[in-house]
């Protein structure tokens, strides 16, 4: 027996917005290759602003109290329409937790950010304009790191006495 699209019977169709049976009738060849356009690892679209949904959401010590507001240090500024800084924390701290890339923040300029943001935002970076670290930000890190192991160095000791 050939099976050949041309020699099939129409098929009827009766769907919920017609109010009488339908004939389908299918005018292109069917094809035997099948067309696969996969191509490698495909990635899940990924919302945009969903930690929007978690503003006004507060992280609270063991006894409910809530715990007090973190402030953005200096040179990171958030982007997008009416971001908090609990919205920049989160996307940051989320974006260190689970991207494994780079972080440098929007790397588009902040007009084309802020008058089309759902066009210009990448969802792979935190809400926050793009970042530049300088030399003298690392080393004025690297001193805020060795002052506190000294001070954890000096509280062990202290401890060790008593």
């Amino acid at each position: 027996m050939r099976s050949d699209a041309s020699l099939m019977p129409p098929i009827r169709q009766t769907a919920s917005i017609f109010k009488q049976p339908v004939t389908v009738h299918k005018t292109q060849k069917l094809s035997t290759v099948k067309v696969d356009f996969k191509h490698g690892h495909q990635e899940k679209p990924k919302q945009l602003f969903w930690e929007k949904r978690l503003e006004g959401l507060r992280a609270c010590d063991p006894s409910g109290i809530a715990l007090d507001a973190l402030e953005l240090p200096k040179g990171v500024e958030p982007v997008g329409p009416n971001i908090h800084t609990d919205t920049v924390l989160q996307s940051v701290a989320t974006a260190l937790h689970v991207n494994g890339q780079p972080i440098t923040g929007q790397t588009m300029p902040r007009p084309n950010l802020e008058t089309n943001p759902g066009v210009f935002i990448n969802p792979d970076q935190p809400l926050i304009q793009a970042v530049n670290v300088r030399d003298d930000d690392i080393r004025t890190q690297e001193e805020r790191v060795l002052v506190a192991r000294k001070k954890l160095e000096d509280a062990l000791k202290a401890y060790d006495i008593s």
